[in-house]
């Protein structure tokens, strides 16, 4: 508990900064990920076809055959200009090894959210046309793909750290 307790403050801050307009929050939060699910089930294997809560998980398992992952489809969504989704979790075997978990932003307007959604289907595309697009994604940031191990052993903790990795 204690190595969260600075994510749980500000978790506790932002609801109690919300009051009363908590449960519109919490409704439109419900909106915006039955709204994605629906405009992207047809992108994206859906597992579970069903009303979803605040986030709805999609597989990458018809990108698949272009070898593309769903870490290859995070790393372009950054390319367009947004956080990537949750990934590799929930599992839902045997549906789904790799899952895009989409939590959609409440506080976000419908336009924003439609831009999320044609990215997510312009990605869709590239996967099928120009699947090396997204095994070489991100291409604008600073860092490309980073070695997971090495990043995760010694994470690079400001810019000029990134200067100093060993190759």
């Amino acid at each position: 508990f204690h190595g969260n307790v600075g994510v749980m403050i500000k978790a506790a801050s932002y609801i109690l900064s919300l009051g009363p307009e908590l449960k519109k929050v919490s409704q439109l939060a419900v909106l915006n990920a039955n709204y994605i699910k629906e405009q992207l089930k047809d992108v994206f294997l859906l597992p579970y076809d069903r009303p979803c809560m605040h986030e709805c998980v999609f597989s990458d398992a018809w990108q698949e055959k272009n070898k593309v992952s769903t870490l290859d489809i995070a790393k372009r969504l950054i390319d367009c200009g947004f956080h990537p989704p949750t990934i590799y979790f929930p599992h839902f075997k045997p549906y789904a090894e790799e899952t895009l978990m989409v939590e959609a932003p409440e506080s976000e307007g419908k336009e924003v959210i439609d831009e999320l959604i044609a990215a997510m289907i312009r990605i869709a595309g590239e996967a099928e046309s120009e699947p090396e697009l997204l095994l070489e994604a991100p291409h604008s940031t600073p860092i490309r793909r980073t070695d997971d191990v090495l990043a995760a052993r010694r994470p690079v903790l400001n810019y000029d750290d990134e200067l100093n990795l060993p190759q």
